[in-house]
């Protein structure tokens, strides 16, 4: 028995292709960063890559758990690689951007619904967005110290290093215990 509305089942089955395509952009800019010698770097974007499958997978058990249809849709080319590292987390950042934005809409029409099982399915991703986008923009910190603050960029070798064991997620403040 179907258990979600039409349109939820609509919207959760792109937010499923947009995860794929999400993960296709950390592959390609994985590569990419890979084939310029930013080993780190290639480890930390793979990893989100298959984050991002694991999301995409997520979103479709749950369609088939409450009853839905999934609807495997083709997945459009990653953009163009970036020219360089900066580009490319920014480039990152913009997407989980969107993403949150998209997956907000989800939230909402499940409130609206009064589809509470979603409501919380979805806070779920609300808050792994929360740390995505704090885990970018920590890493965009650190290639701007890297990149901007020392002559020649020296550092980059550093973030690259450091970058290849970083967490592959963020504490955000609702975690934080004092």
């Amino acid at each position: 028995m179907k258990r979600i509305s039409d349109q939820m089942e609509e919207m959760l089955n792109k937010q499923m292709t947009r995860e794929a395509y999400q993960a296709q952009v950390y592959l390609s800019y994985g590569a990419w960063a890979e084939s310029h010698s930013f080993q780190g770097i290639a480890t930390f974007l793979y990893g989100h890559m298959q984050e991002e499958r694991e999301h995409m997978f997520k979103i479709l058990k749950y369609i088939l758990d409450r009853g839905g249809e999934v609807k495997v849709e083709a997945i459009k080319a990653a953009p163009v690689h970036p020219k360089d590292i900066g580009e490319c987390l920014n480039n990152i950042l913009d997407h989980e951007i969107q993403n949150s934005k998209e997956i907000d809409k989800i939230v909402k029409l499940a409130h609206e619904e009064s589809d509470w099982a979603t409501f919380n399915f979805g806070q779920w991703f609300v808050k792994e967005q929360i740390e995505e986008e704090t885990l970018i923009n920590g890493v965009i910190d650190k290639y701007n110290l890297a990149s901007n603050q020392i002559k020649d960029n020296h550092n980059l070798y550093d973030l690259d290093k450091d970058l290849a064991t970083a967490p592959q997620e963020a504490t955000t403040p609702r975690e934080e215990t004092i």
